[in-house]
């Protein structure tokens, strides 16, 4: 892991630890490396719950509750599942927030639709979501590390802007 990611698994560490938060993953194309970012940091057992690795559809609608419709109507790369699976995780794995990925890392499996290095992130808790989407192929295990460090990042973001908005409100009700 570079510098630069341990730094950010190091702030959501302390962030998840200052709220006594819980998170989980939900991971296709990943398949793990978001939660091996947030445990890289000692004390991750005091919010790191679980991850579901859900590399194919019966997964994803099995263990995650993603829709069979949505999948068959849009694919399993699309933001609708991205979304459903921080959801179903948040649910699943009784967590406060989820980072999920979904996509394809290469070298094959790609359409004119959806081309190699189309990966969905997300992140969020089970009503509020936040999305990204990479479009980038760079070869398998750079467009692995990309979605990696952008779901990290996507979430530190979320747990900034949630910590901002808490303070706003409990400032305007003093």
């Amino acid at each position: 892991m570079d510098f630069e990611s341990k730094i950010i698994s190091r702030e959501v560490n302390e962030m998840l630890w200052e709220r006594e938060a819980t998170v989980s993953t939900a991971e296709s194309c990943t398949g793990g490396r978001i939660a091996e970012a947030l445990i890289a940091v000692p004390g991750a057992s005091k919010y790191f719950k679980g991850g579901i690795i859900c590399y194919v559809d019966e997964v994803k609608e099995n263990l995650l509750g993603v829709s069979h419709d949505l999948l068959q109507e849009q694919t399993a790369v699309c933001e609708d599942v991205a979304r459903a699976m921080v959801a179903g995780a948040c649910r699943r794995l009784n967590t406060t927030y989820a980072i999920a990925a979904t996509g394809i890392a290469g070298p094959g499996g790609g359409t004119r639709e959806i081309p190699v290095g189309t990966i969905w992130l997300a992140c969020g808790t089970a009503e509020s979501v936040r999305t990204l989407k990479l479009e980038e192929d760079n070869g398998r295990d750079q467009n692995l590390a990309s979605a990696t460090s952008h779901a990290m990042q996507m979430f530190r973001d979320f747990l900034k802007e949630e910590a901002a908005a808490h303070q706003e409100e409990t400032a305007a009700e003093a």
